[in-house]
């Protein structure tokens, strides 16, 4: 059953799609609609989706333009980049984002119908691939990856959450494909099997498992930063779009750049922007979107990323979702480094901001960074009843966690947080004297 349920996923993204004709362009010859595809709760993507969207810069960049033309903008929301994909090469959408992954199966599927699309520009990305984590239940007894063999893990397949479980399962020693029963399931039915008992894994991309460990309702078993591999979401444009339409895309593209400038000017506020378009919750959106959070948003097409990219093909053809794929020709840096201009090469050289520890306090419009997981808890410890959030990055990886739900060492005096057990345990066993601590106890030794 496991097998059919994939397969029947593979055929859905790559049968001819009855409806292959046509243009999303809608109008009458001087009102152009332009059609958008973007995934509101991945907030990875919000710079080309949900924040682009609350902040209307496109449509200012539109009324710019003075070609003539009347633009209006369609945003169709979507929970997965594979619906994005479909539109796309039925025509019906001019402009998507969505995950590495689905990208490449967006590349493969524009050129089996000859209908062909390119990589424009990045959302969000983290070089070691924190955005994609593997969660369980809050009672459950896994405690690490191994443990999973034999066990039900729910799952997108064709994700980039399903790549870094993947891979994470081979590193571990077990097959991909006999060694667990995969579940393929959208992120919110993976969510509620997870919490019926269903699956006794999750795994699964940005926003899901910090909303889930947020909300109380799963913890993390396996930090997608071990695999040290860059994920990232990024903007996919129709090819003949793309040239029929060059000043229309450099418009989007320079858009983008003023939204995620305004997201690393006001991080706290872009949060709050995200959560109210979204319902999801601002802390949540915090812990990926913030000031030091797991993604960094840069819309160039960094040669890092595009690395990734390539070796991310080899997963996609074990699984059997597509053939070979030919990256480079995928990528189109052409209309970014125009909307970007003579700052390109200094976006190319940008790295991601060192990871902090931070506070989010009530009712504050800014968090407050500390030197040391030891000082933001002796805050925490003093202001119990004033703090929204805290977050705290994992001593091995970097990932950024919420403080109450990170795993606790102390080494001495030094207090070290952590996201997973595996990784606390790790540690314990390389440092002697190290031992795994409550939250609660943590708080106490730094107060």
């Amino acid at each position: 059953m496991k097998r059919k349920a994939i397969a029947a996923s593979a055929a859905l993204l790559l049968l001819p799609l009855s409806a292959c004709g046509g243009s999303a362009e809608a109008g009458d010859g001087k009102t152009v609609t332009i059609t958008v595809g973007y995934q509101s709760k991945t907030i990875n993507t919000v710079t080309a989706g949900t924040l682009l969207r609350s902040l209307g810069y496109f449509e200012k960049n539109l009324d710019a333009l003075h070609d003539g033309h009347i633009y209006k903008v369609d945003w169709q929301d979507y929970a997965t980049g594979a619906p994005i994909t479909a539109q796309m090469t039925a025509g019906k959408i001019d402009i998507g984002s969505m995950g590495d992954f689905p990208l490449l199966l967006n590349a493969a599927r524009g050129k089996q119908l000859s209908k062909p699309t390119r990589l424009v520009s990045v959302t969000g990305y983290n070089l070691r691939g924190g955005l994609n984590t593997v969660v369980t239940s809050p009672s459950s007894k896994l405690s690490s990856l191994t443990d999973l063999k034999g066990k039900k893990v729910s799952t997108s397949v064709g994700s980039a959450a399903d790549g870094t479980l993947v891979r994470a399962l081979q590193r571990a020693g077990i097959d991909p494909e006999k060694g667990i029963e995969k579940l393929n399931q959208q992120p919110a039915v993976g969510a509620s099997a997870l919490s019926a008992g269903s699956a006794d894994a999750l795994s699964q991309f940005v926003a899901w498992p910090g909303l889930l460990a947020y909300q109380g309702r799963a913890k993390a078993l396996y930090d997608g930063a071990r695999l040290n591999l860059a994920t990232f979401h990024g903007v996919t444009a129709r090819q003949d779009f793309a040239q029929r339409r060059p000043a229309v895309l450099e418009a989007f593209l320079k858009a983008q750049a003023q939204a995620t400038d305004y997201l690393d000017t006001h991080p706290v506020a872009a949060a709050e922007k995200v959560a109210k378009a979204t319902d999801l919750p601002a802390e949540a959106v915090y812990l990926y979107n913030g000031a030091h959070g797991i993604s960094t948003f840069d819309p160039a097409i960094k040669p890092q990323l595009v690395s990734a990219l390539k070796q991310d093909v080899s997963v996609l053809k074990a699984e059997k979702l597509t053939g070979d794929i030919d990256v480079d020709s995928f990528v189109d840096d052409t209309y970014v480094k125009k909307a970007l201009g003579a700052g390109y090469a200094k976006h190319l050289a940008s790295t991601p901001p060192a990871a902090a520890d931070e506070v989010w306090p009530k009712g504050a419009q800014k968090t407050i960074q500390f030197k040391s997981p030891n000082e933001l808890l002796a805050y925490v410890a003093g202001h119990k009843n004033g703090i929204r959030a805290a977050y705290v990055p994992d001593a091995t990886t970097g990932t950024l966690w919420f403080a109450d739900k990170a795993v606790w060492v102390a080494d001495g005096d030094r207090l070290l947080p952590f996201v997973t057990p595996e990784t606390a345990k790790a540690y314990v066993t390389a440092h002697g004297g190290a031992r795994v601590i409550t939250y609660a106890d943590a708080l106490g030794r730094a107060s």
